[in-house]
């Protein structure tokens, strides 16, 4: 089982490697010849500007998912469900968003070997989720026989419809360019992580919550 994981997810890297690594490549050639063209201060040259930093912040993100299979293989270990959110909400607690760990079921708790694809996939969904809340977060599990379901809940504004059918596709996202420059993203990040957990096993399901007052 644990070399089906790491088959599986080396598949999911190589797959966006292969797929992602010319487009980036050109993406950043002309990016560069714009900066070299274009004007200090002028809309051409933030374009430019954002269009560099962000291949720049895809292949990031491939690098990034490339080491996953090396952490699965130095740390085949099991973790609770609780262990499993809190290693994932760690990294997420610095700034002034709340987030609270909630579980929704009494004992025992499930218990699942260490899987570095849930755990990249869950942490994007929580830093997207945190970075958009306006004061709190809340990151629940609750489960029965046969599921575990976790949920990341915020306070923030929400999609936009045209957004919320697009979810997990690799498209530019209705954020402003200041947004995007400061680390908002292309979606890409979450088109990466949706694929990961549903390779895992997971099913995914995006919704706005509904509104209060």
């Amino acid at each position: 089982a644990r070399e089906q994981k790491l088959t599986d997810l080396g598949g999911v890297v190589a797959a966006a490697a292969h797929e992602l690594g010319t487009p980036l490549a050109t993406i950043s050639l002309v990016a560069k010849e714009l900066l070299r063209e274009t004007a200090e201060g002028t809309s051409l040259r933030e374009d430019a500007e954002l269009l560099h930093s962000q291949a720049d912040r895809c292949r990031e993100i491939l690098r990034k998912i490339s080491t996953l299979s090396s952490q699965e293989d130095a740390n085949i270990t099991s973790l609770s469900i609780e262990v499993l959110l809190e290693e994932v909400a760690s990294p997420h607690r610095q700034g002034e968003v709340r987030l609270d760990i909630e579980l929704e079921a009494g004992s025992p708790l499930p218990v699942t070997r260490r899987n570095a694809a849930v755990l990249y996939g869950l942490g994007n969904l929580l830093e997207n989720a945190v970075d958009f809340a306006a004061s709190w977060v809340a990151f629940t599990a609750r489960w029965d026989e046969r599921t575990v379901t976790v949920s990341i809940r915020d306070d923030g504004k929400g999609f936009a419809p045209g957004i919320l059918e697009r979810i997990g596709e690799p498209f530019v996202s209705h954020r402003s360019a200041a947004e995007v420059a400061s680390g908002g993203g292309l979606g890409l990040g979450l088109f990466i992580a949706k694929t990961l957990l549903e390779r895992s096993g997971a099913t995914l399901t995006f919704r706005n919550q509904p509104a209060t007052g």
